[in-house]
């Protein structure tokens, strides 16, 4: 992407010095897994033999152990080069959100991003990097553990600046779902027919994929992109399908777990959100247009 290094945003939250305690699972709700957090309970299952996933049915919270004190830690130019790339994406991405929701009757109300490393408090419970990136309604934060984008290049197989945006665009995606009330309606959905909760989880998550598209329409629009970022782009999108997540634990595909999509489905609304750049092609809820 073209971009240049410079301050933070100020919608930057910079926990990543504070520390934190270890974790026991106590039960993770689904809504509060990002992209990387479904993998974490495959492994767990196949090197346990205990059935992990069956916690994402469970609404409670992580449990905290007794919290460690640590002193702040020195970062790396690479790091804080890293921080300065997430805050101008944070900052373009809202910016363009700022210019379009008011098209479709909503004000658009700014977010925060938290920087955390391990552990820290969410206003949806508390956080750990095993979780992935995620976004919480209660707090209006989104929340990313830097570490996560080493897991995305090597685990994942999806290394590229476009590739690590995406991530970004994808959970502010779910902050626009909020501000437009889809999250309240989707969640009420799901408790009165709690046999459809998870096909209408995935397809809130691929409504954000799509939105996230609108944003890098959008910034293909204004030549922010070079070569080769749309393929990055995509290529996250499919690396991070719980299809590709489950066959890459050695776990058997199972469609009745998927929280997020299939590696096709994600890439299928990412790129419809990249050719069109409106938000009137992302509505996933249709029939014809909903997750399998």
């Amino acid at each position: 992407m073209r971009w240049t290094p410079g301050g933070r945003s100020s919608d930057i939250e910079d926990r990543r010095d504070e520390g934190g305690g270890g974790f026991s699972i106590g039960g993770l709700g689904a809504g509060k897994l990002g992209l990387g957090g479904v993998l974490v309970l495959l492994v767990l299952s196949l090197l346990t033999g205990q059935d992990f996933l069956s916690l994402l049915g469970d609404g409670t919270q992580v449990s905290p152990s007794a919290p460690q004190t640590s002193q702040p830690r020195p970062h790396s130019a690479e790091e804080e080069k890293l921080v300065q790339f997430v805050s101008f994406v944070l900052d373009d991405v809202q910016n363009v959100w700022a210019q379009e929701l008011p098209r479709h009757g909503t004000p658009y109300e700014k977010a925060r991003l938290v920087l955390f490393t391990n552990t820290t408090r969410s206003g949806c419970g508390y956080a750990e990097s095993a979780m992935g990136p995620f976004y919480c309604p209660a707090d209006r934060k989104v929340y990313i553990d830097l570490g996560f984008y080493n897991e995305l290049k090597r685990r994942f197989g999806a290394p590229g600046e476009f590739a690590q945006a995406y991530v970004i665009a994808h959970e502010v995606g779910h902050h626009v779902q909020n501000l437009l009330g889809i999250s309240d309606k989707i969640h009420q959905l799901q408790e009165s027919h709690p046999g459809q909760a998870g096909k209408l989880s995935i397809r809130l998550e691929l409504q954000a994929d799509c939105l996230a598209g609108v944003w890098g329409h959008s910034t293909e629009q204004r030549n922010l992109l070079e070569q080769g970022d749309v393929e990055a782009g995509l290529n996250a999108a499919a690396a991070v399908g719980d299809d590709r997540i489950q066959q890459q634990a050695g776990a058997r595909v199972n469609p009745e777990t998927w929280t997020h999509g299939s590696s096709t489905e994600r890439v299928r609304w990412f790129r419809r959100g990249l050719e069109s750049g409106r938000v009137s092609e992302c509505n996933t809820f249709r029939s014809q247009g909903g997750s399998a």
